[in-house]
């Protein structure tokens, strides 16, 4: 079955790669080229802070066991906020106590650091999933202007949309360049005036995989952008920033450490257990 499918995937590339480029694909990467500007930063001595958080969850036996932790870690491996919760009971709002405690994780690094970088997108993760969680976010990103949202990937459609683009804004600019530099900045204002979003799509060095870069208000400039990639530049590895893949790494709950935490609570014994610990 597998092997037909992928057959027909072969004989029909051309087809279905022609749809999803679409008719003014052309036209879309020229634009896309002269959005870019090319630039290859240099190191500049920075501490920073990476912060991320994790939840995970089983069913047992009509509820459930749950788990969040967000790390806050320096690119040299030194652990500045460790917060971890978890429970037993409804699991439903599971992703909005991981997102208020990385703002607490934030809220609690911004004074220890020259630069936080929270993972994700300050769009996505605080302004629409976790609306109610926005106007916190604003008044600490507010303190000290020194938060930056960083996100691997990007589906957001907004700087080609007029051309009719059917791929993500990351796409176009994928194809345009495997060199270093950065899109000019982009500025969102549908939340508010007090929620307006800045972002750039970022290439640290050669070949390396884009990074959205986004920040809080309107009042950002290339100069400004410039000086964090050369911030991010010192302490990045393959074109990702190192505190983030800390960050990650620490506070991931994997299935095997939430069935040890239903070993260690007793409820392995319990009828109905097995299918947790496989």
């Amino acid at each position: 079955m597998l092997n037909t499918v992928y057959k027909d995937a072969i004989i029909n590339r051309d087809k279905m790669l022609s749809i999803l480029k679409g008719p003014k694909f052309e036209q879309i990467l020229q634009k896309a080229r002269n959005n870019w500007v090319e630039f290859t930063p240099t190191k500049e001595e920075v501490v920073t802070a990476g912060i991320d958080s994790s939840f995970n969850n089983t069913k047992f036996q009509g509820i459930e066991l749950w788990a969040t932790t967000a790390v806050s870690i320096k690119s040299n491996g030194e652990i500045l906020v460790d917060l971890h919760k978890s429970g037993l009971g409804s699991a439903d709002d599971i992703s909005s106590v991981a997102s208020k405690m990385e703002i607490e994780a934030c809220e609690k690094t911004i004074d220890e650091v020259d630069m936080v970088l929270m993972d994700g997108s300050l769009h996505s993760q605080l302004m629409t999933r976790q609306a109610n969680l926005g106007s916190t976010i604003v008044r600490i990103m507010k303190k000290k202007d020194n938060v930056v949202f960083i996100a691997k990937t990007s589906n957001t459609k907004k700087q080609f949309e007029k051309l009719g683009s059917l791929a993500g804004d990351i796409f176009y600019y994928n194809h345009v360049t495997n060199n270093p530099g950065f899109s000019k900045i982009f500025v969102e204002k549908k939340y508010g005036s007090d929620k307006i979003i800045s972002s750039t799509f970022v290439r640290l060095s050669d070949s390396t995989p884009i990074i959205k870069l986004e920040f809080l208000g309107e009042h950002h400039d290339e100069s400004e952008i410039k000086s964090i990639m050369n911030k991010l530049y010192k302490t990045s590895v393959g074109g990702y920033p190192y505190a983030l893949k800390l960050a990650h790494n620490n506070c991931k709950i994997s299935d095997k450490e939430l069935a040890k935490m239903v070993s260690l609570l007793g409820l392995s014994n319990e009828i109905g257990s097995r299918e947790v610990l496989g």
